[in-house]
């Protein structure tokens, strides 16, 4: 598996496409959004669906530690190479596909492949979401978003939100007037550095 090549500037885009279904609304929202970017700043798509990743052993306990396969490490090199990850999922279960799951549960393992630099490599950069919902009410996607926001701050990242839309049948996000308006602008938004609630807590205590 190849991935097209980034040019080395000093903001790039990865898109990773997490959805059971080809060209899906969460995708189409992703792509919406992705063509206001600058058209000097790269952007790599990557659709999990295509690749042969089998499902994430932990290994952190192995005496000789786990070292990434051919795949895998390629989706790595795409992953610390970016400065701003694009999370594209739908709303499964009012939470990321498994897909979308396996690919965090890699950055796990990718914590502890020997000599990593992964954590350190990754903080400061900026973590997206897009996903798409049957339900009008997009109050019922927090549990994606908090997860995602969790995971920036473990990582020191930037969280830059999540942009949602509403659609169940294919294509029909373009229905959606007020998501592809709003994915016009969606990553000129402001990206604060992630926090967990009890360090936001303690900073208001302060």
């Amino acid at each position: 598996m190849t991935f097209d090549a980034a040019r080395d500037t000093d903001r790039s885009f990865l898109f990773v496409l997490g959805s059971s279904r080809a060209d899906g609304n969460s995708e189409i929202l992703a792509r919406a959004a992705a063509a206001h970017l600058p058209s000097d700043i790269p952007q790599r798509w990557v659709d999990l669906n295509r690749l042969v990743l089998p499902d994430f052993e932990d290994g952190r306990h192995e005496e000789a530690g786990r070292r990434p396969g051919e795949t895998e490490e390629l989706l790595r090199q795409a992953t610390v190479d970016a400065t701003d990850v694009v999370i594209v999922s739908p709303l499964y279960w009012y939470s990321l596909s498994a897909q979308i799951k396996r690919y965090l549960d890699y950055w796990s393992g990718w914590l502890n492949i020997p000599g990593s630099d992964f954590k350190a490599r990754m903080a400061g950069g900026t973590l997206w979401g897009v996903t798409a919902m049957a339900h009008e009410e997009h109050e019922v996607a927090d549990g994606l978003v908090t997860g995602l926001n969790h995971s920036a701050a473990y990582l020191g990242m930037r969280f830059g939100g999540v942009l949602t839309g509403t659609a169940s049948r294919p294509g029909r996000i373009r229905a959606d007037e007020q998501a592809m308006i709003r994915a016009k602008t969606f990553f000129q938004g402001e990206t604060p550095l992630a926090r967990f609630p009890y360090e936001e807590e303690a900073e208001a205590a302060a």
